[in-house]
């Protein structure tokens, strides 16, 4: 065995009398297993008479990256009157490890009827967004657009703090106190 070969889940790495179990690593039966997708790390004993540590590290996991018409899930951070701040925290099912900053403008809100929309009628700070992005932007942020009937809000609380179900793509209502909130809500997928 070599000491940096890459391993998967439920690998054998050596017995238990041969190595003491580091990070990564699990036993079953006396057989010391890799728990996760790494390189095996056999390090030598600190003291005279230990056996030698055997362990399993992740490299540097590449983080996914959002790109032009991939769909992003996001929260709205920021709210005025020319468009809403978002926080990435997902590019498809794929969970962020780096934060990322959108900006969804007002003329990207829905298709038609642009020039009526008002971005607070729209969403609020705390809403969980489906969008698409349209373009990368500048240096700090994406551009996305919520202009498809599929895209829009997918998750918000009501004043009262309670979750809220869409009743149409326009409004949500609290399922406690039963008021209605604006929203550009997604359709269901």
């Amino acid at each position: 065995m070599s000491s940096s070969a890459i391993v998967t889940p439920g690998q054998r790495l050596g017995r238990e009398h041969q190595y003491r179990t580091g990070p990564g690593t699990y036993v079953r039966n006396s057989v010391i297993h890799a728990s996760i997708v790494g390189t095996r790390e056999i390090h030598s004993a600190a003291e005279e008479g230990e056996l030698p540590t055997i362990s399993v590290t992740r490299g540097r996991e590449q983080t996914t990256l959002p790109q032009v018409d991939s769909i992003v899930t996001g929260k709205v951070l920021r709210v005025n009157p020319r468009f809403a701040t978002v926080a990435i925290m997902a590019v498809g099912p794929t969970a962020c490890r780096d934060e990322f900053q959108g900006i969804i403008r007002v003329q990207d809100v829905r298709a038609t009827e642009k020039d009526k929309v008002k971005i607070y009628h729209c969403f609020r700070p705390g809403d969980v967004v489906r969008a698409q992005v349209i373009s990368l932007g500048d240096a700090r942020s994406y551009y996305l657009s919520t202009a498809q009937n599929e895209l829009g809000v997918i998750f918000a609380r009501s004043v009262a703090g309670v979750p809220m179900i869409p009743i149409s793509w326009q409004e949500m209502q609290c399922t406690k106190t039963k008021t209605v909130e604006l929203r550009k809500c997604a359709k269901p997928m």
